[in-house]
């Protein structure tokens, strides 16, 4: 046994493994933002009482997420913005790469569902009228929500070529 005595044996190794097995027992595993007062799931507009928490007993209200987490996440949401894209408009994959950074983009700031809705932006795409595309983009009111973006985004779509968010 470990006491801090002088002459006290090595410390043992943690047990990684047993360690997080007897976490997930005790905190659970919630893969949805919930109130570690209540235990509650929270929902958009609920009352938090306590701490929002997400994961395994993961405090967000005072520990937040690291930078490496962050990307993590925004790398396995581009890995479901893809296979969203390939399943709904299949066709995205004949565009060159600017324009499918654009339709990307789209669905990671939409939604596939918001993002199928464009449906005259698809069918201009569809014929390759990219101007009309373009303008379809900024006729619409989620380019009215997101300003710059929306224009960084139809000029990338009409030429084709990559625009600075600076140049916008």
């Amino acid at each position: 046994m470990v006491d801090g005595s002088a002459g006290a044996t090595e410390p043992a190794a943690l047990n990684h493994s047993a360690l997080t097995r007897q976490l997930i027992e005790h905190e659970a595993l919630r893969l949805k933002p919930y109130d570690d007062k209540t235990g509650e799931e929270l929902r958009s507009g609920d009352t938090l009482h306590g701490k929002l928490t997400i994961g395994v007993g993961r405090n967000l209200s005072d520990r937040g997420i690291s930078t490496v987490e962050a990307h993590m996440f925004l790398a396995n949401d581009i890995i479901n913005v893809i296979h969203d894209l390939d399943r709904h408009i299949p066709s995205w994959r004949s565009l060159n790469e600017i324009r499918q950074r654009v339709l990307a983009d789209l669905a990671f700031n939409l939604g596939i569902a918001g993002l199928v809705r464009f449906d005259q932006m698809l069918k201009a795409l569809s014929s390759g009228d990219y101007h009309r595309a373009a303008d379809e983009m900024l006729s619409s009111l989620w380019a009215k929500q997101v300003g710059k973006r929306a224009r960084r985004l139809a000029l990338m779509m009409d030429a084709g070529e990559p625009v600075a968010l600076a140049d916008v």
